[in-house]
């Protein structure tokens, strides 16, 4: 389902730069022509190109971590980040490999420094995520696991649980994460020893594969 604006998401002047495809509300269409504000579609990279990568955080969940998610944006752009928020959009049925394959794809691509994704456990999400070459995604419950996984790791993706984490305890993880930076030093190594694991198997086949 593709994204929806409504009147809340009216500023009170200027305008509104949407992603084309993106569902207008009549109340925010009605709200935004009271205001003056121009309602402007856009292909989505020109979105993400308004921040800076290293400014700019993807956020996805699926239909488990979707309340989560959307508490969690406001907490992110308080931190200094703008949201590219990928889905999705309510609480219907979703799968979360697609999500997490969303997310670690533009991770990975250079379209933003780091990636947020919410599911029910967190787990599932980091599996998943960690399929696409140069994404080191951990699953965090704490401040202290949040903080190795940055310090130690120079992890990229974040995963939280929607189901296991309460707002509060979701936020704390999240400033920690973000407000960590890689610590370098002998841990730098052992990064790149992570990225030659993902050239190694890049094109690596099973002794027990065919190649019919």
């Amino acid at each position: 389902m593709p994204p929806v604006v409504t009147s809340r998401d009216v500023p009170p002047s200027g305008e509104l730069r949407i992603a084309t495809g993106t569902i207008v509300t009549p109340a925010a269409r009605e709200l935004a022509q009271q205001r003056g504000v121009a309602i402007v579609e856009v292909d989505p990279h020109e979105l993400s190109g308004l921040a800076p990568p290293e400014r700019t955080v993807i956020l996805g969940a699926d239909h488990a971590g979707f309340r989560l998610k959307e508490a969690l944006k406001p907490v992110v752009e308080d931190c200094g980040y703008v949201v590219r928020d990928v889905g999705v959009y309510d609480e219907s049925p979703a799968d979360y490999p697609e999500i997490a394959a969303r997310v670690a794809e533009l991770v990975a691509a250079g379209r933003a420094a780091r990636g947020i994704i919410v599911d029910g456990a967190g787990t599932g999400s980091a599996i998943a995520a960690n399929k696409v070459p140069g994404i080191r995604a951990a699953p965090c419950y704490d401040k202290a696991s949040a903080r190795s996984s940055r310090e130690h790791n120079d992890a990229n993706v974040l995963t939280l649980g929607g189901c296991c984490l309460t707002v509060s305890q979701a936020e704390e993880v999240l400033r920690t994460w973000l407000a960590t930076p890689f610590a370098g030093g002998r841990h730098t190594a052992r990064v790149q020893k992570i990225a030659e694991l993902d050239e190694r198997y890049r094109t690596w086949k099973s002794p027990n594969s065919s190649d019919s």
